[in-house]
């Protein structure tokens, strides 16, 4: 089969950091839109040193590197779902921002990266009113982990309720059009469990609960595969179910590598034996 008459394949970019180790970042985008048969292509926002065992090193790109990137990939390939991950400082998620609407880049999934799911603030708190106040609004749907979103809600989460209440306060302020608060962070049943709202209706999402230290990556993986899945012309709370299914079947294959916590196992389906 020549070019010519080779099927297109869906394109989706990753707008994100490198991770060193493999186990987030680009590098767990790209294996998710690998497993997904979309085509992966990125813009990489900074580069990290890092391993299971934590991060020793982050130099950031230049803005201009980044929107270099972002155009090179639009004007030649197409784009048909994105996603961002580690923006890092106001100046590149200013540039992102300002792409996203110049090039008008759709089905734009956010995943709001500025608190780790341990509690520790990656943005300072410039960046998080420029995420909160530039590229929300631009998402098709904004994926915070349970302390992004007590950021973003200013509510403190410690009940189902409370993850229902920040998802309708973060609809309404940082003008999402959707919000999946996860539950990752939660204590007890709650871990796993999500909470999508779209101004319309409000869900509960569950998954099985898989117990396993070996969970680095899994808001990438999350993000980006609801990337891939509105790439592939599904529609946003199908892209997010899948998502889900997926992120479980992956942590349930989760890899032993390293000295400290793994990351989930992309292709999973290679680990069956």
């Amino acid at each position: 089969m020549n070019a010519e008459t080779t099927p297109k394949v869906p394109v989706a970019l990753t707008i994100a950091g490198s991770d060193s180790g493999g186990g987030a970042g680009i590098q767990a985008d790209l294996r998710t839109f690998a497993f997904h048969c979309i085509h992966g292509t990125s813009a990489v926002t900074c580069i990290t040193a890092q391993n299971t065992l934590g991060v020793t090193r982050v130099d950031a790109m230049a803005p201009e590197a980044v929107v270099a990137q972002i155009c090179a990939v639009y004007e030649d390939i197409g784009v048909q779902a994105a996603k961002t991950g580690m923006l890092l400082n106001k100046e590149i998620i200013t540039a992102v921002a300002q792409q996203v609407e110049a090039l008008q880049l759709h089905n734009l999934v956010v995943d709001p990266v500025m608190v780790s799911r341990t509690g520790a603030q990656l943005l300072d708190d410039d960046a998080v009113k420029t995420l909160r106040n530039l590229l929300i609004p631009k998402a098709a749907i904004v994926t915070p982990n349970r302390y992004e979103a007590q950021i973003l809600s200013g509510l403190p989460i410690h009940s189902l309720d409370d993850m229902r209440a920040a998802a309708q306060i973060i609809h309404q302020n940082a003008a999402a059009k959707a919000v999946l608060v996860k539950g990752g962070g939660m204590q007890g049943s709650l871990r796993g469990v999500d909470i999508w709202f779209d101004g319309h209706k409000m869900e509960t999402l569950t998954t099985k609960h898989i117990d396993t230290k070996n969970s680095h990556g899994t808001g990438c993986t999350l993000s980006a595969a609801i990337a891939a899945n509105l790439a592939l012309g599904k529609d946003l709370i199908t892209a997010v179910r899948q998502a889900k299914e997926y992120v479980t079947s992956a942590l349930s294959y989760a890899l032993e590598i390293g000295k400290g916590q793994g990351p989930v196992g992309h292709f999973f389906p290679l680990l069956i034996k």
